[in-house]
């Protein structure tokens, strides 16, 4: 099939053909993924500080230096973390945190070999791209000896935080100190070179166009293109409740734009093999739905959130729960770890 262009995504976007559209990324979904199979993965989200220099305006989790609520994890608090997730059958943990202006390159490294070092078979997911880029900016380093070094201590694979939209315009309307879009990408296109696989993600409803939704989406492609480094792309919506950004985004993005944007990224993203559709910010029900809009994996049951948990977002779930959407929604649940290699069949 011939590649959609810029233009032809935003006029998807654009059209009232939901259905249509959700039909055309099932097919996708299906020829990518035969079987009828939904992937899901259990996971934790370890939060090792909320100390954060960035001030976001659609983050409710951070605290500013020297707040009496910022925190950094002891050491035993993130291994007692751990041994909860492998309890419940858990593969790896997702390690993101705040820009903390104090912790550098021994911390992380240390804290990484000492994982690794008692749970060795524990895929480590951490650091987004504005996490790294803080360190290498603290000590001095570049950007590909920080991620070299961390992948020495343990570090298996970048999540993809920290994109929000890739737009300079809405970048710097939501977050004026966080990173550039070029910025963020060098991060993800060093470490796919460095043979570090990562996630890409899309945090929309804050206010920005179509056209730069789909400027994200093209920044994603093209980068795929270079390095075939994205293992998924995850979006979800954003969740204006305890943020200042809220006060002035007064229309939240609803159920049929989360479908019809899960649609027109698995038609757009040809070369990123998954697609989640997310139930923490939409809810199962619509979880469910997305299914047949082109997503072909649930994520993880994240037994720990606190990020989206801090602007309002409660739903929780369970492997229970993930594989029961998945069974009532027509396939077949299969468990899979965080590069999506897949555990076994229900």
């Amino acid at each position: 099939m011939e590649r959609r262009t810029h233009s032809q995504a935003v006029e998807m976007l654009r059209s009232d053909d939901l259905i249509g559209l959700g039909m055309e990324a099932d097919a996708i979904r299906s020829r990518l993924h035969p079987g009828n199979v939904i992937t899901y993965q259990i996971d934790r989200n370890i939060n090792y500080t909320n100390i954060c220099t960035e001030y976001c305006s659609f983050c409710a989790f951070y605290r500013p230096v020297g707040s009496p609520e910022g925190y950094v994890q002891p050491l035993e608090s993130i291994f007692q973390k751990i041994d909860e997730t492998l309890a419940l059958g858990g593969t790896g943990i997702l390690m993101q945190g705040g820009l903390h202006p104090g912790l550098k390159m021994d911390y992380y490294a240390g804290l990484l070999t000492r994982i690794k070092t008692r749970y060795p078979k524990l895929h480590l997911h951490c650091l987004s791209a504005p996490e790294i880029l803080n360190l290498a900016e603290i000590c001095g380093m570049t950007v590909r000896d920080v991620i070299a070094r961390l992948k020495d201590a343990g570090l298996d694979s970048i999540p993809g935080a920290g994109a929000e939209i890739l737009d300079d315009d809405v970048r710097r309307r939501i977050a004026r100190l966080k990173c550039s879009t070029a910025e963020w990408l060098m991060v993800h296109r060093t470490a796919h070179q460095l043979g570090l696989r990562t996630t890409a993600t899309m945090m929309f409803g804050v206010g920005e166009t179509l056209e730069q939704r789909v400027n994200h989406l093209e920044r994603l492609r093209q980068l795929q293109d270079e390095t075939g480094g994205f293992t998924a792309f995850i979006p979800w919506f954003f969740q204006r409740e305890n943020t200042s950004l809220g006060r002035f985004v007064k229309e939240e993005a609803t159920a049929v734009d989360y479908l019809k944007t899960l649609a027109v990224s698995r038609i757009y993203l040809d070369n990123i093999l998954h697609v989640q559709s997310s139930w923490l910010t939409p809810g199962h029900k619509i979880c469910q739905i997305a299914l047949r809009f082109g997503g072909n994996d649930v994520g993880s049951i994240l037994i720990e959130e606190n990020v989206v948990n801090a602007a309002g977002c409660r739903n929780t779930s369970t492997e229970e729960e993930l594989q029961r959407l998945i069974s009532s929604a027509g396939f077949r649940p299969v468990k899979r770890d965080t590069l999506y290699r897949l555990y076994y069949l229900n």
